[in-house]
């Protein structure tokens, strides 16, 4: 097959989906791999080393788009890509459609195959290529929730840790899947005060099993939430619904509940968000004030950080990105439960149920799809 890799064009985009040791293994199966020049210089990756690894590299993003058969990605298309795409090609990258009507309508006039890395899942219910991820972003989240909570960035002015004598932050973390597992685990570790709210119970249980003392669980409800708020100081939104539109979790009308400079981090930004607020941000503008509480909404946050970022989302990709490659999207879908499950779109076809219900549009059965593919061969 022949795969391009085109340089990411979102602001302040770093990360590359394939490094030279991916290259080396497509070539090992007989695969073509474009690199677009200098494409994983922002990871640390340079165009030697991708020659070196038998890969060929083209100068623009055009060339890329239109030689290529399978377009592997790290972030969604923007705008000035979609007249690129062709009809059939596939492409495999993050999307998070619930979030972008824009997004979902340009795929489908494109007739393009989208497979999703957000929405590829085990048996288990796992989504092994968000997991990677969503533990960078979960770490970042009290990273950049610590620096703007400081003064001058807008913040309360509030040591994350604390001092002898001097109580440290309160932070309050929505949602117990991986985001909130990892961005409670680093609060810890800096000393705060974490309180981390889910839904589960089961759920609650294992992280009460697992977290240090400076820890508490609590079940996520409305009464809860505006009981927390209160008191916290940085507040992490790491909820998901696989595919869908996040919930909205804190409203407007809750902000005046907040103390000024108060820190919101939505994690859950690419899916839309989960508070009422929050709206899209990049590194190079991160933060906004709603009723003086600071907001955080980047939606590329592991983009910050793409050396570590892309070697992370790369040893998940790469098989099943293999897997594509050696078997064709149609066969590897129809032979893995997994990636079936990370067909979004298909020949403009809207084939995965969050998507057609963010924006109440017709829903195509994969299994339906790739049927007709069957009979057509």
């Amino acid at each position: 097959m022949i795969i391009g890799v085109p340089s990411e064009i979102k602001n302040n985009e770093n990360r590359v989906a394939v490094t030279p040791a991916g290259v080396t293994e497509f070539r090992r199966h007989g695969h073509t791999l474009y690199i677009q020049k200098d494409a994983g210089k922002g990871s640390g990756f340079s165009n030697e080393e991708y020659l070196e690894a038998g890969a060929e590299l083209l100068d623009t993003i055009e060339e890329i788009y239109s030689v290529a058969e399978m377009i592997v990605k790290v972030k969604e298309p923007i705008a000035q890509e979609y007249p690129l795409i062709k009809e059939n090609q596939l492409l495999f990258t993050y999307f998070h459609f619930a979030s972008s009507k824009e997004l979902t309508h340009a795929m489908i006039e494109r007739k393009a195959v989208c497979l999703a890395y957000e929405t590829v899942e085990r048996a288990d219910r796992s989504l092994p290529l968000l997991i990677p991820m969503s533990e960078v972003a979960g770490r970042m989240a009290i990273q950049e929730g610590a620096k703007y909570l400081e003064k001058p960035m807008g913040g309360r002015g509030i040591l994350l840790g604390g001092v002898a004598g001097v109580k440290p932050a309160d932070v309050l973390v929505l949602g117990g899947g991986i985001v909130g597992t990892e961005a409670a685990k680093m609060a810890a570790g800096l000393g705060a005060h974490v309180t981390i709210m889910d839904v589960s119970l089961p759920r609650l249980r294992y992280l009460e099993d697992i977290m240090p003392a400076n820890v508490d669980t609590v079940m996520s409800n409305e009464y809860n939430i505006r009981r927390h708020i209160q008191h916290s100081d940085i507040i992490i939104g790491g909820v998901l619904i696989p595919g869908a539109k996040a919930p909205s979790l804190i409203t407007k009308a809750m902000l005046t509940m907040m103390r000024p400079g108060t820190v919101m981090v939505d994690v859950a930004i690419d899916q839309g968000g989960c508070f009422e607020t929050s709206h899209a941000t990049t590194h190079q503008d991160p933060t906004y004030v709603v009723d003086e509480v600071v907001h955080y909404c980047v939606a590329n946050m592991p983009g910050a950080v793409p050396y570590t970022s892309t070697l992370a989302l790369t040893n998940s990709t790469l098989p099943y990105a293999l897997q594509l490659a050696n078997l064709g999207w149609q066969l590897a879908c129809t032979k893995s439960e997994e990636l079936r499950k990370g067909l979004n779109i298909v020949n403009g076809k809207i084939v995965y149920r969050g998507v057609s219900d963010a924006f109440d549009l017709p829903y195509v059965d994969a299994h339906e799809v790739l049927d007709s593919y069957s009979s057509a061969d």
